[in-house]
């Protein structure tokens, strides 16, 4: 629907732009799609989108107009071919510019709702449709020189304060100013009667009327003579200069926008006429504009001569009565495409092509000047007819002919490009009889990195297939093989023997200050490669370092075949030169190991009722729990053994991040979710308990503080490790109680207090606890579980500071009726069973 509505909008628009108005209003009927360029289309799409009618009152329009219906359809497809183009989707322009013209009358209250919205129709039709005229006013073809008579910045006005023309034609009611100097002064203010004369004080009439200022002036002066006689020895001057300037009536007639009379200062010239008149209108010649003075034609103007050249020798100044005749033109062209100035052109007898493309300004830039296509009309149908270039100041253009002008070819008649290892790759010349060694050379010649043993020349046949040329770049350059002829548009590549390989590295790893990849050097040794990762590390050994090599020529067949050689070497720790530092070869693995019997020093920390808690460094390394907690001094008074928990986390490096602190964190809290899973056997409320519980790191290690201490050196009392936190408590007084109970809460410990009543004391189990799954996670971070005896569910042991949980049972799937029936089904076979068997 939307390319209904987008097509329609654009008949509409055309119907405007060639039928704005009376004399193309029926004439839709010549319109010529195939002569449209694809910009113009292109303008008229864009356009079209303002346009609001639907799609029937535009198809009505259309008919209306006169187009045909081929042309509608071949107009259609040119559209839906830019689309396609220029990969443009479809949009609701259309349909939000009907929505908001809607909404402009919505709401509005007036007194008399059917008249209102009647004239406030009529008024925004009238408004919408000068707005489209206006708009789509520049998208018509402009006459050239019509903007000069249209531009409000140029009025033409003649200048009343300018010195009288000598040339001037003095008139009845124009003012004379006499001024007399010199030995006799004396000043005049005289006004010519209708019949030619000026009556001077003891002088008399003289007349002048029909007479320049420079003859009447003469002929002033003569009269004068008798009463002022220095004017005849030289010793008085005489000057007649202009008063207030007449007016004069001049008339237009013929094809101009305002025929009639008017009424102009007796100083204007035809111009200030046309001006005044609007100039010639859309049937006017601008070439052959006539004064008619006395029944006589007296002067014919082109305006061309004033608009491509500035000069107005036949711009001559009116008289009154004059009439100005502008006849309808006898031939106009148009010329469009890769021109400077598109316009309709008016020709006179004897101007050629040349001379209209002269008044278009030229040709752009990129215009194809080879030829020019010609539109024409003949008697019966249209025709399209090539200028060539050595044609254009021969051939006579006819009316109604129309010049397309078209871009240049996109592609070069004389390229060649060369790519790769040259010092200047690129575009070049192809000079007639240009070869490819000519072509490297001019290029700089080849960089050191050239593979030499093979180019290729990309070739294009002359059916645009692509050809490949290969060629031995070494033979070319030293002469040993015959030169290859370039063609146009031929690209040669030489590789650079980079582009030809894998990217070659070296690894290095271990007691380094800075391991990784580097990239490979011809002659790199295992001590280049050790200083450009940062040297050794602290109780790095720099005996016994291996290198692992890629293995080659390896038999697959053989089932023990070496998947690496491997090489050990030993390195001054200084890095100093040796006879025989090891050269290392693309992709080896080089391997720093520690120092035998370098040792970190090892920490642990000890918290809670110790007398002496803190950080403390491990001795030896099998000491203990028990060592330690005598290092401290021991236990307070207050120390609660069996709640002392054991936390192995692990060494924390100065090396770990942040963001592997965060990894860290998140990985023991799926863990953890994870264990809950596997206790209730449903993963369904995984993600509440991860909430609701405070995760519980996996590192915790359950010990008997106890038994550690009264059995030193037993199974129980575990060496420690770097990284440890050892945990002892103050005397547990309560019981935590969370999960599926009604009221989860902190109770008080009660020696000889069984499982099921710490859970009563929160209220019992809920409805959907599983009781079955419950367990207890004592102080030190130990865990016991429910266990199930017989029928009966056997509930740990608990104990101060120990963290009862009851998880939720699983959501129970309602039986539907498929399901009683299996149950049913299953019943009566069973007692079917039971009842065979007693019998």
């Amino acid at each position: 629907m939307h390319k209904v509505i987008r097509f329609a909008s654009l008949i509409l628009f055309i119907c405007f732009c060639w039928g704005l108005n009376t004399s193309y209003a029926q004439n839709m009927s010549t319109i010529k799609v195939d002569e449209l360029s694809d910009s113009q289309v292109k303008t008229l799409m864009e356009r079209a989108e303002a346009i609001g009618y639907n799609d029937a009152q535009l198809e009505q329009m259309a008919i209306a107009q006169g187009m045909k219906a081929e042309v509608v359809e071949k107009l259609r497809k040119r559209v839906e071919a830019i689309r396609k183009k220029e990969g443009t989707t479809e949009n609701s322009k259309i349909q939000q510019t009907q929505t908001s013209k809607g909404n402009k009358t919505t709401g509005r209250q007036y007194n008399n709702p059917t008249d209102s919205l009647n004239k406030k129709a009529v008024s925004d039709e009238d408004l919408r449709i000068q707005q489209m005229e206006k708009s789509f006013e520049d998208l018509r073809p402009k006459i050239f020189g019509a903007e000069l008579f249209k531009n409000s910045n140029i009025t033409f006005q003649p200048d009343l304060n300018m010195p009288t023309p000598k040339g001037y034609i003095i008139g009845p009611n124009d003012e004379l100013l006499i001024d007399i100097t010199g030995d006799n002064e004396a000043n005049y203010n005289l006004k010519v009667s209708p019949e030619g004369f000026i009556n001077l004080e003891y002088v008399g009439r003289i007349a002048v009327g029909g007479l320049s200022i420079e003859a009447a002036t003469s002929k002033i002066k003569n009269s004068m003579s008798g009463t002022y006689p220095a004017l005849r020895s030289g010793r008085s001057n005489l000057s007649v200069n202009l008063g207030n300037i007449r007016s004069i009536q001049v008339t237009l007639l013929g094809e101009v926008v305002k025929p009639g009379s008017y009424t102009l200062p007796s100083l204007a010239t035809v111009f200030n006429a046309l001006y005044a008149s609007g100039g010639p209108n859309n049937n006017g010649s601008f070439r052959n504009i006539q004064v008619i003075r006395n029944n006589q034609v007296v002067q014919t103007i082109d305006i061309y001569d004033f608009l491509l050249r500035g000069m107005q020798a036949t711009n001559i100044r009116l008289q009154d009565q004059d009439v100005i005749r502008v006849p309808v033109f006898q031939t106009r062209v148009e010329i469009t495409g890769e021109i400077k100035r598109p316009a309709l052109y008016e020709i006179v007898n004897g101007e050629t092509l040349q001379d209209a493309l002269d008044f278009a300004g030229g040709f752009t830039t990129q215009a194809y000047t080879a030829n020019v296509k010609v539109f024409q009309n003949t008697n019966r149908e249209r025709r399209i007819t090539d200028v060539f270039e050595e044609n254009f100041a021969s051939y006579q253009p006819k009316n109604g002919d129309k010049y397309i002008v078209e871009a240049i070819l996109d592609r070069f008649e004389n390229r060649i490009d060369i790519k790769g290892a040259v010092f200047c790759p690129g575009a070049f010349e192809l000079e007639p009889g240009l070869t490819l060694k000519q072509l490297i050379i001019k290029a700089d010649g080849l960089t050191e990195d050239a593979f030499l043993p093979r180019g290729y020349i990309q070739r294009l046949q002359a059916d645009n297939t692509q050809e490949l040329i290969s060629f031995d770049v070494a033979k070319i350059m030293n002469g040993t093989a015959p030169d290859i002829a370039l063609q146009r548009e031929d690209i040669v590549q030489i590789s650079s023997i980079f582009d030809l390989r894998d990217e070659y590295k070296v690894s290095i790893g271990g007691q380094v200050r800075q391991p990784g990849t580097f990239d490979y050097a011809e002659n790199m040794t295992v001590g280049s490669v050790i200083q450009m990762a940062g040297g050794f590390k602290e109780g790095a050994s720099p005996d016994r370092i291996e290198i692992a090599r890629r293995a080659r020529n390896v038999n697959v067949m053989d089932p023990a075949a070496q998947a690496a050689e491997v090489f050990t070497i030993n390195i001054n720790r200084d890095l100093t030169f040796q006879d025989a530092d090891f050269v290392l070869q693309p992709y080896d693995i080089v391997s720093i190991r520690s120092e035998s019997g370098f040792t970190e020093q090892m920490q642990i920390t000890l918290e809670g009722e110790v007398l002496y808690p803190g950080t403390y460094t491990v001795l030896r390394k099998n000491e203990r729990i028990s060592d330690v907690i005598k290092r401290a001094g021991g236990l307070t008074a207050f120390a609660y053994e069996e709640g002392a928990s054991l936390k192995r986390p692990g060494a924390v490096k100065d090396s770990i991040d942040d963001e592997t602190l965060k990894e860290t964190k998140a990985e023991e809290k799926a863990k953890y979710a994870n264990l809950q899973r596997l206790s209730e056997g449903d993963g369904a409320d995984s993600l509440e308990l991860a909430n609701v519980q405070e995760v519980i790191s996996s590192d915790l290690v359950g010990i008997d503080l106890k038994k550690i201490n009264d059995n030193p050196y037993s199974r129980y009392d575990l060496i420690l490790e770097d990284g440890d936190i050892i945990k002892v408590p103050k005397l547990l007084q309560t019981v935590k109680v969370t999960g599926e109970v009604l009221r989860p809460n902190n109770i008080v410990y009660k020696k000889g207090k069984k499982f099921k009543s710490y859970v009563n004391g929160a209220g019992g189990f809920t409805q959907n606890a599983r009781k079955r799954g419950a367990y207890i996670q004592y102080a030190n971070g130990s865990v016991d579980a429910t266990k199930k005896v017989l029928f009966f569910n056997s509930y740990p042991p608990v104990k101060p500071g120990a963290e009862i949980f009851v998880p939720k049972r699983a959501p129970r799937e309602k039986l539907n009726a498929q399901g009683w029936v299996g149950i049913s089904s299953a019943v009566v076979g069973m007692a079917a069973l039971i009842f065979s068997v007693l019998k």
